[in-house]
């Protein structure tokens, strides 16, 4: 390492207070409203408003989190209803409340076994609609969704609007009032492998009555809908290998690809909700590009012209709205955290609404590079003073595995290059963002291609003289935890792995995990019981004795997406066959890290883990003791 790590001024306490991004945003007359993260406030989420003053105000009083469970990643939250009014869900019971600004949140649905997410107001009535999930108590069996419809007075009754698909999204009711169009799904697909688009006719009762799938179905997915006029939606989906903005009508022509291009405009729904355009007039405020670069458009439908208005950032988060003068979304850069930004559609003008994050000095941040190693799309982040020869890299690998990792600022990849440790983030084959063929190269090879990936990325850096070929570790959360301990022990690649929250087992987390999830692997691996011999083949936990350096295990306890089991039976097995090892765990945190103490601990653990696989100080954390077993390897 060319610079000792006191250079540094990128503290774990920067990075919980810049890396995390507002999640929904909204227009509401002269306003705009989102949600941020405060990971200084026990990681709850509050909704804030900013005023034509350009004042910003929280919505929800102390102590509120307008977060919910709903397919456990959660959905769209909060909606504002007038006169500085919300509707929100509530983490802690779930509940849907009404907050008028003053007092106490009321609540307007009853205590019971429900979640709600993908808040609507449907115009000219006075209620929510909602996904409602209820569980019944005899896991995830048990599990069921509807849409419903939720007064905005207290004490009214929770009226059910459909049921129709076992997953459900994006409920949207024609401008006439008479048409409701929705997205559904059944297992064992994922939605980024074949959804519907259904439109019921809507009673004088409130109720749906008999639907029709108008797009989509089992090889092609539509992730939002919008209605354009009562005989027609605007629809995001991919017939053509790609998410493309079409046009759907109700008289059963085929729909119409507004701009066909290999390019993305939308990627994995993986909360109930996301939007990725918005109505603005009659043309439409688009994102399109890749995971290498998002950017923000407005689109004629007429003629398919796209005219780009995003200016210098380089993705923009699922969330975007707009009226006929201007756009509002999440925007970031590699030299800027993601941040609410607005855009006017007449003069282009750009303007960050959320209040600014105190950032490190630019010196201290990496310049990021999109490269492509042997077909594999990844990010690399030079470490500082990379110019004095081959560095200690860390691969990072992202979760879903259905996800993407975008070019933008990352104070988490900062921490570890301000201190001379390079990082590539590698979107390994089955990433989402360079259309649905690459997607699909991880449809049975989970384990494999992704592995494979990640060892061409590595041996990419070393043979381009970036990294030193004895300090290159790797490290994921949730799947890219999987991918992590996946590759120290099938291959010879890694000096160590960390891991986040991870999937150790395949089959084991395939019988524990939570119902959204639990037919994902009959695409990514294979249906069981008959392909159970690739999950043994690729189980890390199987394995651990081919591991080829230490670990480091990390979970929250409160993990229902993947069981802290999964991490302590992998430790148990690494302490069996001789391999160092080390588990933290934390009490209160579920699958993801919201809690500045969470994150700051985590990121002092990792760094001082990499200081003893790669032989290089690591002053100021607290060192790291590996558990190393009396058993020798071999």
């Amino acid at each position: 390492m060319s610079e000792p790590a006191t250079l540094s001024s990128i503290s774990p306490a920067d990075v919980a207070r810049v890396d995390d991004r507002p999640q929904w945003v909204e227009i509401h007359g002269g306003e705009v409203w989102w949600d941020e993260p405060r990971p200084h406030e026990g990681g709850r989420r509050c909704v804030v408003r900013r005023g034509p003053d350009g004042r910003t105000r929280d919505v929800l009083p102390p102590g509120w989190n307008a977060r919910n469970r709903v397919i456990e990643y959660g959905g769209r939250s909060w909606r504002p209803t007038g006169d500085g009014e919300i509707v929100f869900t509530n983490w802690a019971d779930q509940r849907i409340y009404r907050h008028s600004g003053r007092g106490t949140p009321v609540p307007l649905t009853p205590e019971g076994p429900h979640r709600y997410a993908d808040l609507y107001l449907p115009p000219g009535r006075a209620e929510v609609w909602a996904v409602r999930e209820t569980h019944d108590g005899t896991g995830r069996e048990g599990v069921r969704r509807d849409l419903v419809a939720v007064p905005l007075r207290p004490g009214g009754e929770v009226r059910p609007i459909l049921r129709a698909q076992h997953f459900l999204m994006n409920p949207r009711l024609s401008p006439d009032g008479r048409t409701l169009a929705w997205i559904g799904w059944d297992h064992p697909r994922m939605p980024w492998d074949g959804t519907e688009l259904c439109v019921a006719p809507l009673g004088e009762d409130g109720t749906a009555g008999p639907y029709r799938v108008i797009a989509g179905g089992p090889e092609e997915s539509v992730i939002q809908a919008e209605w354009r006029d009562p005989g027609n939606l605007y629809a995001i989906t991919d017939p053509d290998g790609w998410w493309n903005v079409h046009l759907v009508g109700l008289d059963g022509d085929p729909p119409r690809n507004l701009a066909p291009l290999p390019l993305e405009f939308g990627d994995a729904p993986w909360k109930l909700g996301n939007t990725w355009f918005a109505l603005a007039g009659d043309r439409l405020v688009a994102m399109y590009g890749t995971a290498d670069g998002r950017h923000l458009g407005l689109l004629d439908p007429e003629t398919g012209e796209i005219t780009e208005i995003g200016g210098t950032a380089t993705y923009w988060a699922p969330t975007i709205a707009a009226d006929a003068t201007r756009a509002v979304g999440v925007a970031a850069s590699p030299y800027t955290p993601f941040e609410v930004t607005e855009v006017g559609l007449r003069d282009g003008a750009r303007s960050v609404l959320s209040p600014g994050k105190r950032l490190p000095a630019r010196a201290l941040l990496p310049t990021p590079e999109a490269v492509t190693i042997e077909g594999v799309h990844a990010h690399v982040y030079p470490p500082r003073g990379a110019a004095a020869g081959r560095a200690p890299y860390v691969l990072f690998v992202h979760g879903g595995p259905t996800g993407v990792s975008p070019l933008t600022l990352d104070l988490e990849i900062a921490y570890f290059t301000s201190r001379g440790i390079g990082v590539a983030d590698v979107n390994y084959g089955g990433s989402t963002g360079y259309g649905r063929a690459y997607r699909e190269r991880l449809r049975d090879q989970w384990g494999v291609v992704d592995v494979r990936d990640c060892a061409r990325v590595a041996a990419g850096l070393v043979a381009s003289g970036r990294a030193d070929a004895s300090r290159i570790a790797i490290r994921g959360g949730s799947a890219g935890g999987w991918t992590a301990l996946a590759a120290l022990v099938h291959s010879d690649v890694f000096c160590g792995a960390v891991a986040h929250y991870a999937i150790t087992d395949p089959e084991s987390w395939a019988a524990e995990t939570h119902d959204f999830e639990s037919r994902y692997l009959d695409g990514l691996i294979g249906p069981l019981p008959a392909t159970r011999g690739r999950y043994l083949a690729r189980s890390p936990l199987l394995h651990a004795a081919r591991a080829s350096g230490p670990a480091l295990l990390l979970h929250g306890l409160e993990d229902a997406i993947v069981d802290p089991a999964q991490a302590e039976r992998f430790v148990r097995e690494l302490d069996r066959h001789g391999t160092p090892w080390a588990y933290r765990t934390f009490p209160g945190e579920q699958h993801g890290w919201r809690r500045e103490e969470t994150i700051v601990a985590v990121l002092e653990a990792e760094l001082a883990f990499y200081g003893l696989v790669f032989g290089v100080p690591t002053p100021g954390v607290p060192p790291l003791e590996l558990n190393r077993p009396a058993t020798p390897r071999g």
